[in-house]
């Protein structure tokens, strides 16, 4: 049998209370305790939150769940619906160019990626990116000339309130 410790711990006390509100949180003469006793513990969270894959596995593109954009010498609307989403970004410039990726909601516009090439100057960078969108929000790519070439594949891995969308 393992000893059992009494914790005074108001931080742990205040996150019980947020994660457990069915219970009341603490009651007058409740403590924590801890045990130096071994317990495996199973975690059905995922389960529990209606999702049973992996969520490494959640954020997979598939055929049918993600969408591609090329923006070339304009501005595009790549994503302008709530939500999280991932983003593989392939960028590629010769010469004199701009290109950027951008958030906006119509009135503020915050870049997340800016890419400026001389002329003679080659580069092709490829990265992810998560965004978030609330309502209103979108998130836009711009290339300044026909030097520049910004490729977007993005699939929504989980909708505004934060529930998970899996590939289909």
């Amino acid at each position: 049998m393992g000893q059992e410790f009494i914790i005074k711990s108001q931080g742990l006390e205040d996150k019980i209370n947020q994660l457990l509100p069915s219970q009341g949180g603490f009651q007058a003469g409740v403590d924590l305790s801890a045990s130096t006793q071994i317990i495996p513990i199973v975690d059905l969270t995922e389960t529990a939150e209606g999702g049973t894959t992996r969520a490494d596995l959640q954020r997979s593109f598939s055929l049918n769940s993600n969408s591609s954009q090329n923006t070339f010498n304009t501005t595009n609307t790549i994503i302008n619906t709530t939500g999280y989403f991932t983003l593989f970004v392939s960028i590629f410039s010769q010469g004199s160019a701009l290109g950027t990726i951008n958030l906006t909601d119509g009135t503020t516009t915050k870049t997340l990626y800016r890419l400026v090439t001389d002329t003679g100057q080659q580069v092709i960078d490829n990265f992810n990116l998560d965004v978030f969108l609330q309502a209103g929000d979108s998130l836009t790519a711009t290339t300044n000339n026909t030097n520049c070439e910004i490729h977007i594949t993005s699939r929504q891995i989980a909708d505004l309130a934060g529930n998970l969308v899996n590939p289909l």
